[in-house]
């Protein structure tokens, strides 16, 4: 969560401008606000276990960030705190567990699917990735180096699509051309995962 509270500030501004070319011009601020107060909250009481962590960074984010990033990443976080449980670590089958309630978590807030131009589009193929990696038995940092390269492709994929959901679709064919900022922040979160998790930061 450090990390990614870094890798977002280095992405705040680049956030933002996506976000103002089809939507509020906010993400970039609101992603680098809410991850600057969990990295406070985990300075001063951090919790003990993974889901502890998570359960953490859901609060937080849901209080602290603005538009509907806040809710869609609280409640994704939320239900990955509940997939884990109590775990002490987390192994590639939990990883991949905890992806897929996360998934299931912004689709149920969200009401988007595959194509809509969203964070789904980023995430899904992150999950499918992570499945079949654990189904192959690889370890955690292969795992989520496979579900980080998915969420690229996936987000890169919405710059050719037509926004069906959020302030994005007021703009119809006009939102075609433009990478959604809320897919570009869940392929950042996933690549400084994977990244930490095999030890690159």
């Amino acid at each position: 969560m450090r990390a990614a509270s870094q890798v977002l500030e280095e992405h705040r501004v680049e956030l933002s401008t996506l976000d103002r070319e089809i939507g509020d011009g906010d993400h970039g601020e609101n992603m680098n606000r809410g991850f600057g107060a969990l990295v406070t909250a985990l300075e001063r009481d951090a919790p003990d276990s993974p889901g502890g962590v998570l359960k953490l960074a859901a609060t937080t984010l849901i209080s602290k960030v603005g538009g509907a990033a806040g809710p869609l990443y609280g409640t994704a976080f939320l239900r990955a705190a509940t997939a884990v449980k109590d775990a002490a670590e987390l192994d590639a089958d939990l990883v991949a567990k905890a992806l897929r309630a996360a998934l299931d978590g912004v689709v149920a807030r969200g009401k988007a699917e595959l194509g809509d131009k969203t964070m789904v589009d980023a995430l899904l193929p992150a999950v499918r990735a992570a499945e079949e990696a654990a189904g192959r038995g690889e370890d955690v940092p292969t795992l989520l180096k496979a579900a980080a390269e998915a969420a690229a492709e996936g987000a890169d994929s919405t710059v050719l699509l037509v926004a069906r959901k959020g302030r994005a679709s007021y703009l119809g064919e006009r939102s075609v051309g433009h990478l959604d900022p809320g897919a570009r922040s869940t392929s950042l979160l996933l690549r400084t995962f994977a990244d930490v998790a095999s030890g690159v930061r």
